[in-house]
């Protein structure tokens, strides 16, 4: 009897597969969440609150040392003279004249009228509004877009660069000192789509100076992307519009207000020579261009650092929301360039974008480090203040030792002809000019800081020596100071000038370090 083999078992079969035991599940990789949270934000009336009183103490504390002096540069002084014409019914572009558009000097006009023109007191703290303006818009960009902590950081480093440069360009109320706070207004509009206002704001710069017009490169920047990331609601029909009347109606309304031909000549087509020529003077223009650059460096010292790391986030998801920025800070650095003058208030402009640059990298460090990161532009900060506070003010001595023999020399109800680049003699010493050309900058074209030979009257403003010779046998001044001291536009240089104090005038025995003085003859 045969025995069959058993059949093999069924999980034995090499025709089947093994049953599989089930162990523990494995864990599955999950990709990290590339949205970034929410940035965090206490409500604005608590944020702001907060905020305000510290951004005003430093903005006060920066500028304390503009309250030493009556005037801390030519600007100034400029500005001033202008406004006490102004005040006592002159006309702008006609009475007295200048390259810049009126706003500042309707702002200085305003101040004088209301407290008087012995004291400069009121515009010194306009300069401080205007830096604890731009401070607290630079806040509220920076609180916008990455929170609370970022808003701070963003107000106060601006604040703490933008005393980085010689105190002459850094505590004067000039021109920058107002631009900035228009500019950073423009662009806070335009990041909130108040198209209009971002118009009205960059209409602001520009009346303020020339220059301040280039925020309207990232204000069209900011509407051109919302345009794209949003084409069916077209942004551009209904926003180009807003920003173009915005931008129109102040800046016609100031034409009208002066004379519309004077208006245009003086800020747009007469400045030729002064804002393009280079001939002759390339080497002096190059030293002060790297000079000042690297003083905006020394000031940058603790968040050049994280700006350069700022490059390396434009690679990364979130690295697009600061294009607008760098397009801002390029066309700042274009306005800066422009002209080839390179002056350290020209680099004001540039400190707002670098601010809100620094704040989007510093955004990722922990408080600890953010604090220890600060403390280095706070201590360059406060060296600044220190050397403006104790800086030497040699030009402004010389100026004031002048005007003493000014008054010496003439009577109050004279009119003198300052021959120089220092307007503020005028206002030291009390008495009228002789012309509307308020320095020789405007008739030799020397006001650009050229040294080389594109100075002289063939360089002067087109058909400026025509009125200042009207001028000079209309009303002929009583005493003309020669305070070029050896400049390119000295008299001797010029042969209008020369010819005049030739025919009609004698000079005083003595001189003040150098500044001759001249009365007229008895057979004049």
């Amino acid at each position: 009897m045969s025995v069959e083999p058993p059949s093999a078992a069924p999980h034995l079969s090499p025709t089947r597969p093994r049953p599989t035991v089930p162990g523990p599940a494995r864990p599955q990789r999950t990709r990290p969440n590339p949205v970034r949270p929410e940035p965090a934000r206490t409500p604005p009336y608590g944020f702001w609150r907060r905020l305000l009183p510290v951004l005003a103490a430093v903005a006060l504390a920066i500028r304390l040392p503009s309250f030493l002096h009556s005037f801390w540069s030519p600007d100034e002084g400029y500005l001033a003279v202008q406004a006490r014409i102004l005040a006592e019914g002159g006309e702008l572009y006609e009475t007295v004249v200048d390259r810049k558009p009126p706003l500042l000097p309707w702002l200085y006009e305003a101040a004088f009228v209301l407290f008087g023109d012995g004291s400069a007191q009121a515009m010194k703290l306009l300069a401080v509004a205007a830096q604890f303006t731009t401070a607290a818009l630079l806040a509220a960009f920076a609180r916008r877009r990455w929170g609370d902590r970022s808003g701070v950081t963003a107000g106060v480093v601006f604040l703490l660069i933008s005393v980085g440069f010689i105190p002459q360009d850094t505590q004067a109320v000039t021109f920058e000192a107002v631009i900035l706070p228009f500019t950073a207004a423009a662009v806070l509009c335009a990041d909130r789509g108040r198209w209009g206002a971002a118009g009205v704001a960059v209409a602001g710069a520009f009346l303020t100076k020339q220059t301040g017009g280039v925020v309207l490169v990232p204000v069209l920047w900011l509407l051109w992307r919302t345009h794209g990331a949003a084409p069916s609601r077209s942004p551009l029909r209904t926003g180009l519009p807003r920003t173009a009347a915005g931008f129109a109606a102040p800046v016609v309304a100031a034409a009208l207000l002066t004379d519309p031909a004077g208006f245009l000549f003086w800020t747009v087509t007469g400045s030729g020579a002064y804002a393009f020529s280079l001939d002759g003077s390339e080497l002096h223009v190059l030293v002060r261009a790297v000079v000042n650059s690297s003083i905006l460096g020394l000031c940058c010292l603790g968040i050049l650092p994280p700006v350069r790391r700022a490059l390396r986030i434009g690679r990364r998801p979130d690295g697009a929301a600061l294009v607008d920025l760098w397009v801002w800070f390029g066309a700042s650095a274009g306005a800066v360039a422009v002209g080839f003058h390179f002056f350290g208030h020209y680099f004001l402009q540039l400190l707002p974008p670098i601010a809100l640059l620094a704040t989007a990298a510093l955004r990722s460090l922990r408080h600890e480090r953010l604090r220890t990161v600060l403390r280095v532009p706070a201590w360059v900060c406060a060296c600044f203040v220190v050397w403006a506070v104790f800086a030497p003010r040699s030009e402004l001595t010389h100026a004031e030792r002048v005007a003493t023999a000014v008054r010496e020399h003439s009577d109050p109800t004279d009119r003198v002809l300052v021959w120089g680049m220092h307007p503020q003699t005028y206002h030291l010493a009390d008495r009228a000019p002789a012309s509307r050309y308020l320095t020789a900058g405007l008739l030799t074209n020397f006001s650009g800081g050229r040294d080389g030979p594109q100075v002289g009257e063939e360089y002067g403003v087109r058909g400026a020596w025509r009125v200042f010779a009207a001028e000079m046998r209309a009303r002929p001044p009583a005493l003309i100071v020669d305070d070029s001291r050896g400049k390119p536009y000295a008299p001797e240089r010029l042969p209008t000038l020369r010819r005049l104090l030739a025919g009609q005038y004698e000079p005083l025995p003595g001189t003040v370090e150098g500044t001759v003085f001249y009365v007229r003859s008895s057979g004049s």
